[in-house]
């Protein structure tokens, strides 16, 4: 039995686990260096959060567990294929590498059917279904001029 399956097997446990608690049917462990340093599951119903998806919990933890907002070198397991959300956390994340259980479609099967947000994500903004405006640009761009000015930041 390989590392990866054991800790697949461990998001899988916490998806099971979720449902227990509530939550959606999703699980996820973040791995650095051969240990768990998060672990998470849905808690979308549970917390009244649409963004408490398994993934994103599980990075939230992990990140806290080594006080770095940068998880480079670590692997994500998690129970199903990332939903746009997640994958777009994971790569915020710095995370190098996923390793998952169900699919896309799998998920679709069961209600959890994320093509619709892949489908927005691909649109131009003028064509998505949710109304973007753009106002107070120049105005909004004073706090990203401060940015690029200090010397002092933490770049991320």
């Amino acid at each position: 039995m390989s590392l990866d399956e054991n800790f697949l097997r461990e998001a899988i446990q916490l998806a099971t686990k979720s449902l227990e608690l509530g939550g959606g049917p999703f699980g996820a462990v973040i791995v650095k260096d051969g240990q768990i340093i998060g672990r998470g599951h849905n808690r979308v119903t549970v917390d009244f959060d649409p963004t408490a998806h398994a993934e994103v919990m599980a990075i939230r933890e992990a990140c806290k567990t080594i006080n770095d907002f940068s998880l480079k070198g670590a692997t994500l397991y998690t129970s199903c294929e990332p939903c746009p959300m997640c994958l777009t956390a994971t790569y915020w994340a710095r995370i190098d590498r996923i390793v998952y259980g169900n699919d896309r479609a799998s998920a679709a099967s069961i209600g959890f059917d994320d093509s619709y947000f892949y489908d927005q994500v691909n649109k131009k903004i003028e064509e998505r279904d949710v109304l973007m405006e753009q106002i107070l640009a120049e105005e909004a761009f004073s706090s990203f001029k401060k940015w690029s000015e200090l010397e002092d930041k933490t770049e991320y």
